[in-house]
């Protein structure tokens, strides 16, 4: 007789992300949410927009807003270079764009592959981790891109657009 939950977990599709890194540290978002990747070109800064949004850039007569994932993740700022790169996502029907250091490979991942992020109670939110999973000898953390950017930020993006 075989293990029920084992065939679930083995059944879970192959899913593809792309990778990036933010410091010393890789992460990976759903491919599907990834409409281009273009280097970083100045932005239009909007008066009192949230600290995490950089500005909007003009995406072919679309206003894009520009995200700093490094400034949304808490992570010490760095000045851009050559090889910052803008990941221009769909999410949630809207076109944003975030700031990475680098953009890195395109990976598959098998459901099983990706495990739950760890708990750490009240103290770091984690709801927007999609999990955590090994890949060689390198660790990535799963970003859930539409958790990552909640509603009423996008919606705050929507009216500093406006």
């Amino acid at each position: 007789m075989h293990n029920s939950s084992e065939s679930i977990r083995s059944s879970e599709p192959t899913q593809e992300f792309l990778t990036f890194t933010l410091g010393q540290e890789e992460y990976a978002i759903d491919i599907l949410r990834v409409q281009e990747i273009r280097g970083y070109d100045q932005v239009t800064a909007i008066a009192n927009s949230p600290v995490f949004i950089k500005g909007v850039i003009n995406l072919r007569g679309a206003i894009v807003p520009i995200i700093d994932l490094r400034i949304k993740f808490n992570l010490p700022t760095v000045t851009y270079d050559q090889f910052t790169v803008v990941i221009i996502l769909n999410v949630l029907k809207r076109i944003i764009g975030v700031v990475v250091d680098s953009v890195s490979d395109v990976i598959a991942l098998d459901g099983d592959a990706i495990k739950p992020p760890p708990e750490f109670g009240s103290t770091f939110n984690t709801e927007y981790l999609m999990g955590l999973a090994s890949v060689e000898e390198r660790m990535l953390i799963l970003v859930d891109i539409e958790k990552l950017m909640s509603s009423d930020e996008l919606t705050l993006i929507d009216h500093s657009n406006a």
